[in-house]
């Protein structure tokens, strides 16, 4: 009976028999190691279960964020706005750090909320649900992983159901009482003191701006949302203008420029595309604000609108941006190349900066001479680029009209963006050589958020350009969409009384070095 007995003290796990009732010291030690390694391995895979399994995936308004637990220390939360930086809160105590990723911006969400003003205050009451549902799916997720990683590690090691099933049980405790712990501490009004990282360490000196910002956006929104889908306007207008119908063989260019992040812009785009049988999209860049990866998603649009894409990076558009649009199945990156589309040759050059702030000065303010020299050497690049063409250049693309100038002669038309302002004009020119002219496009994104910045929003304004068969310009058509408080669409017609010798505009000021 006594050996019994030691064997099943054995498989219980004590270490040694019991003696006159008692454990002998051996017994204890053995037994202390035993509750140490259940101890150790309930927490270890508490942790590994966290880090493995203590993440989920939400939609908050137009973002796909990733919502993620990760043992701490102390407690808190931050919240991750790539390119900006992040903000750190002071929301609740506990061993449990939450950090909320805010991903990519999902392009038709915005389109919408942009398009029904209601949707985004209802997306605004429903960011707090979408929050706390999130939250409560982590939770339950980070504790189902760190139980379950913590039954398989017992399992493996001791080869027991007992001690495994204590490991479990303490694992939950562990990790439960981790959670509640930090969800009965919540501070809900640290949202209020957030501290900021990265490029967002600015942002509590211009919260006056960004609220009023927000305001004007309101309106903005709500007259947008009437304008651009309102194609009966344009028509309207059309009807007024001088007379000039596109022969058969008449191939249409919409010209964009300066997006700036505005997905509104896509809208009207894709309007003017359809409406007016546009063949092929040019965008002389400055489709991003900082050029950033996430921002990458932002050019997602150009495929669905199945046309032609012909691309040139802007001083805001990185390397990463310029990839992104390649990558657009009906999209064509220009850098100091040409390319042939719908009868026409195009040459188009990126800008040789990346100053994706607001400190960039447009063409003829402030420029310094090293960056003057700069800008115009990619002109003169891309010039030495369209003479040696085999086929004759019908319209060569920069971004800055700076670097306009050594193009004069190579092509009748130089299509460029940067200032945020429309302006027609030939360049000076060159004795012997044909006459060009210069179209520099306003922004179609009617400058993102820095044109809400004033007492009016920037309006959106883009152009579509009519060649004949021997791809001369024949007349334009200049679109402007805005103005808060006002409905109003307008489009504007010229025509070209003498497409071999250019629009009768101005001569553009020979820019200096």
């Amino acid at each position: 009976m006594d050996g019994q007995e030691e064997d099943e003290q054995r498989r219980a796990g004590d270490a040694e028999p019991r003696r006159g009732g008692r454990v002998t010291g051996r017994g204890r030690v053995r037994r202390v190691g035993v509750v140490l390694a259940v101890l150790v391995l309930s927490l270890a895979g508490a942790v590994i279960g966290t880090l493995a399994g203590g993440r989920v995936h939400t939609d908050l308004g137009p973002f796909r964020a990733e919502l993620s637990i990760t043992p701490a220390l102390e407690g808190g939360t931050t919240v991750d706005i790539p390119p900006l930086g992040a903000l750190q809160l002071d929301s609740h105590d506990g061993p449990t750090h939450l950090t909320v990723s805010l991903g990519a911006l999902d392009q038709r969400r915005t389109e919408a909320l942009i398009d029904d003003p209601a949707s985004i205050s209802r997306a605004s009451q429903s960011a707090v649900t979408d929050v706390r549902k999130g939250v409560l799916r982590l939770g339950l997720r980070t504790v189902g992983a760190a139980v379950l990683i913590t039954l398989v590690l017992a399992g493996l090691v001791f080869r027991d159901t007992r001690r495994t099933a204590w490991a479990g049980g303490l694992s939950l405790l562990v990790t439960a009482g981790s959670l509640g712990l930090a969800a009965s501490t919540v501070r809900p009004q640290a949202i209020e003191e957030p501290r900021y990282e990265g490029l967002l360490v600015n942002a509590p000196a211009i919260v006056g701006d960004a609220r009023r910002i927000a305001n004007d956006y309101t309106k903005y929104a709500e007259q947008l949302q009437r304008l651009v889908g309102n194609v009966s306007q344009l028509y309207t207008t059309v009807s007024t203008l001088p007379v000039y119908e596109p022969a058969p063989g008449t191939t249409r260019v919409l010209h964009v420029s300066d997006m700036h992040l505005n997905p509104t812009g896509w809208q009207l785009i894709r309007t003017v595309v359809e409406q007016f049988g546009i063949d092929v999209v040019i965008d002389t860049g400055d489709i991003t604000d900082w050029g950033s990866e996430p921002e990458a998603s932002f050019v997602g649009s150009i495929g669905l609108l199945k046309k032609p894409y012909v691309y040139i990076r802007g001083n805001h558009d990185s390397g990463k941006t310029a990839a992104a649009v390649a990558q657009q199945p009906n999209a064509i990156v220009l850098n100091n190349s040409t390319t042939t589309v719908a009868g026409l040759t195009i040459a188009g050059i990126g800008d040789p900066r990346f100053t994706p702030d607001k400190e960039t000065s447009p063409a003829g303010s402030g420029l310094t001479s090293e960056v003057a020299n700069q800008v115009i050497g990619v002109g003169e690049k891309l010039a030495t680029t369209v003479r040696n063409s085999p086929k004759p250049v019908n319209i060569a693309l920069v971004h800055d009209p700076a670097s306009a100038g050594p193009l004069s002669g190579t092509c009748p038309l130089v299509l460029a963006g940067h200032t945020h302002a429309r302006q027609v004009s030939k360049l000076p020119q060159v004795p012997g050589q044909m006459p060009t002219q210069l179209m520099v496009e306003g922004s179609t994104g009617g400058a993102g958020l820095r044109g809400l910045e004033g007492e009016k929003p920037t309006p959106l304004s883009m152009t579509v350009l009519y060649f004949d068969k021997d791809k001369l310009l024949q007349a334009y058509d200049d679109i402007t969409v805005g103005g808060t408080g006002q409905a109003q669409v307008n489009l504007e017609r010229h025509v070209v009384k003498d497409p071999k010798a250019g629009d009768q505009v101005p001569v553009t000021p020979t820019p200096t070095r």
